[in-house]
């Protein structure tokens, strides 16, 4: 007979967090868990079989799981979290389990509760730093619409370089969009749009050398956003340092103001 192998216990990974404002989005979910529940009317529930203590219990499991992460210990300890202990429900009459259900409610409000305060506490460490991070520096970044729409909560949520390759796909978008070059992709796209001699978007006068210069100029950096960012991203985009991603991200976020600058061209 086989040897049975005992299961592996999961590697805890707690959570990191990097900024003060970080853990704040991660407070309003858990407060708004509590704010479902608090409105939760336990005993309509049970009676009427509406199934909201269900769908509650379900989205604070979820939540815990968001905030917190796979292998964190909130969530390794709080998975398996409920309302009720349904098999003990079975034969009871239906008032006395709303009354159960009602006292874990209370227990899972202040379970969570307690979640908020060891985030809070978190909180204060941060905020106490005196070393700025590179998600602190992006914050005071003024990134074009185009790209903190589909970059910011990506970075602060701890996926910089996902961020980055969003970037460079919303910033082709968006050169499309004002082109109406919808047929083209990639360095085509770039060089037919900014062509030096017969643009679709210019961005100057195009009077003389220097304009002509900068026009070329403005056309290759926009390739290289393609050809150096968005088609490496669509494959296996290096890792490094969330500085690195900060400045890719001011990059394409200045390309996309010189989009929004750009003037059509008859």
């Amino acid at each position: 007979m086989p040897r049975q192998t005992a299961p592996t216990r999961p590697v805890i990974e707690p959570r990191q967090w990097r900024t003060p404002e970080e853990i704040d989005r991660a407070v309003a979910k858990l407060q708004r868990r509590i704010a479902e529940l608090e409105a939760l009317d336990i005993q309509t529930a049970v009676l009427e079989d509406t199934g909201r203590d269900q769908v509650a219990e379900s989205n604070v499991r979820e939540t815990i799981l968001e905030v917190f992460g796979q292998y964190s210990p909130e969530f390794i300890e709080h998975r398996h979290i409920r309302l009720s202990a349904k098999p003990l429900l079975i034969n009871m009459d239906k008032l006395n389990a709303a009354l159960i259900i009602r006292g874990a409610k209370k227990q899972v409000i202040g379970i969570l509760r307690g979640l908020i305060e060891r985030l809070m506490e978190k909180r204060e460490e941060l905020a106490s730093s005196s070393t700025p991070t590179p998600t602190a520096f992006l914050n005071y970044l003024n990134l074009h619409p185009r790209i903190a729409g589909v970059a910011s909560d990506l970075f602060q949520d701890g996926y910089p370089w996902e961020a980055v390759f969003a970037a460079s796909k919303a910033l082709v978008n968006y050169v499309k969009e004002r082109s109406g070059q919808h047929q083209l992709d990639g360095a085509k796209l770039m060089q037919a749009v900014f062509s030096r001699n017969n643009p679709i978007l210019a961005f100057n006068d195009l009077s003389d050398q220097t304009d002509m210069d900068e026009q070329q100029g403005m056309m290759h950096l926009f390739e290289g956003a393609v050809l150096g960012i968005r088609n490496p991203g669509g494959h296996a985009f290096p890792e490094g340092p969330e500085q690195c991603a900060v400045e890719y991200l001011s990059l394409l976020s200045l390309l996309a103001y010189r989009v929004q600058e750009a003037k059509p061209m008859p």
